[in-house]
């Protein structure tokens, strides 16, 4: 029914019990003209009176006495069902699915080893998100939390640890006149189509990603965007970890001068936070850079 509070249904079910005002309102740290209203609202919503009230005596009606019959095992339910899932919120356990971009950081690699080993009852698994949609697997569900490029400005999300601030490399093809330098200025960037994170990343997002590109092909992932780069139709901006994990011979990976450091950061959703998702942010803050 609509509107139907679960305090109503406690004021009747303690006074089926107690067959008293007084100490219903004992056991409800409320007062007895409170039990009094709590009583009639749910008799009015139900449409029929439930209890006979006398100076001496309180009576359940053939009604109430049915009505009881219904109500205590579905209460009760209930209550467990609430209190298992808080007990679930606060263990750490189960499986916890952590999603990454383009590479498993040496941080996140670390703070997965330290969470197993402290809660060894809890499986993890790692999955790979794409390069355009870094927001997308936590607000699906997919996984529980991911590790993602910042900024992130999504009000839905919850933004934990950040960490691996990185100098900025732009991956040239092998040939290109950047290639073999020591490093490339953001100035001389500009030169460079970038290759871009397509949607549904948001414009803010991509924006930092691609700083200052209005050209350049879109892609969805970062294994399209290197092969973009070794045919030769832009560079794209990667931190140096990174960079350093997807060496090739076609692709040359430069330093870039005058660009702020990339980061990344743990998000999950905040409507499905859990003990588990805290404890592994703890153990991604507790790790050294």
């Amino acid at each position: 029914m609509a509107g139907l509070e679960t305090r109503e249904l406690e004021c009747f079910l303690i006074l089926a019990e107690e067959r008293h005002f007084g100490r219903t309102g004992e056991r409800m740290y409320v007062s007895q003209s409170r039990v009094s209203q709590l009583l009639r609202s749910l008799e009015r919503r139900i449409g029929a009176t439930l209890v006979h009230r006398t100076s001496r005596r309180v009576a359940l009606t053939p009604l109430g006495e049915r009505f009881l019959a219904d109500l205590r095992p579905a209460y009760e339910a209930l209550r467990a069902a609430v209190q298992d899932a808080r007990s679930a919120a606060r263990d750490v356990g189960g499986t916890l699915r952590l999603g990454f971009q383009g590479t498993a950081d040496a941080r996140l690699v670390r703070a997965v080893t330290a969470f197993q080993a402290a809660h060894p009852g809890c499986e993890t698994e790692l999955v790979e998100i794409p390069l355009a949609d870094p927001f997308g697997a936590v607000r699906d569900g997919v996984v529980d939390a991911s590790v993602v490029l910042l900024p992130v400005e999504e009000r839905d999300l919850v933004l934990g640890p950040v960490f691996s601030l990185r100098q900025q490399t732009v991956a040239v093809r092998a040939g290109h006149p950047f290639a073999g330098r020591a490093f490339v200025t953001v100035a001389e960037l500009a030169s460079v189509p970038l290759v871009r994170p397509a949607a549904p990343a948001p414009a803010y997002w991509r924006a930092v990603q691609a700083p200052g590109a209005l050209s350049g092909p879109e892609v969805t992932t970062l294994q399209e965007g290197l092969s973009l780069v070794a045919a030769g139709r832009g560079g794209l901006l990667l931190c140096r970890p990174t960079a350093a994990h997807h060496r090739r011979e076609d692709v040359a990976f430069v330093p870039v001068e005058g660009l702020p450091d990339s980061a990344l950061g743990l998000v999950w959703h905040r409507d499905r936070e859990t003990e588990t998702v805290r404890a592994f942010a703890r153990a991604v803050a507790a790790q050294p850079d």
